[in-house]
């Protein structure tokens, strides 16, 4: 049976997981995005620093052309940001957050170029929910445990959670319940991450290359 606006079950329920999809590979691709800036800032500064640049206005101006735009929202935060040292830990966090959003993309990129099918569709939501999880676990490993990053952390995790819900054997990705939860959290996500200044509304990203499908990705997708 069609919907009021006649659309069949399944291409409603597509646009659903579909949205909720998008969200999380943004949400991952943001985070992503926002520590290689942050990490490319601090570089830029520590080499300023070397440079025997003094702390007046060249140093200012300095930071600025090299991605104010970027820090910004985070300065902007009433939490105390502490990045991550530059390092093997500080690299180990940018590989991890970049892997989630490459994770994430694929799980998007199998959604839309599948037949609607509610239940691999909502895998796919699920699958890019757990890799923007994965990805707030490194944007606040990332900032030093901040208290908005700590809060977007766990809304990260709580939107994954529901998301796996919804996929499960008692959802199937057709239960409106848990689909309607899963909705509600991801909005959620997106929301703390936006005040932890991981992202911002209406943010264009750098596309993320989703590479070579594995089997082992396809698999995890159950497709």
């Amino acid at each position: 049976m069609s919907d009021p606006n006649g659309n069949e079950p399944e291409q409603t329920l597509r646009t659903s997981h579909a949205a909720r999809t998008r969200s999380a590979a943004s949400r991952a691709a943001a985070i992503c995005h926002y520590i290689e800036q942050h990490g490319s800032a601090e570089k830029h500064e520590a080499g300023t620093a070397e440079d025997g640049t003094t702390e007046g206005g060249s140093a200012e101006g300095g930071t600025a052309e090299g991605g104010a735009p970027e820090v910004g929202p985070a300065e902007g935060a009433t939490q105390e940001v502490r990045p991550a040292e530059d390092g093997p830990a500080a690299k180990e966090i940018a590989w991890k957050a970049a892997h989630a959003a490459r994770v994430a993309a694929q799980a998007f990129a199998v959604l839309s170029e599948s037949a609607p099918a509610p239940a691999a569709d909502s895998r796919c939501a699920r699958n890019a929910a757990a890799s923007a999880a994965q990805a707030a676990q490194m944007g606040q490993l990332h900032d030093g445990g901040g208290e908005l990053s700590v809060a977007a952390c766990r809304a990260a995790v709580h939107a994954s959670r529901a998301a796996a819900e919804a996929a499960g054997a008692q959802g199937l990705g057709v239960n409106e319940t848990l689909n309607a939860s899963a909705d509600a959290a991801e909005a959620a996500a997106v929301a703390a991450a936006e005040e932890a200044g991981w992202m911002r509304p209406g943010q264009e990203l750098p596309q993320v290359s989703t590479g070579l499908r594995s089997p082992e990705i396809m698999s995890m997708l159950h497709l």
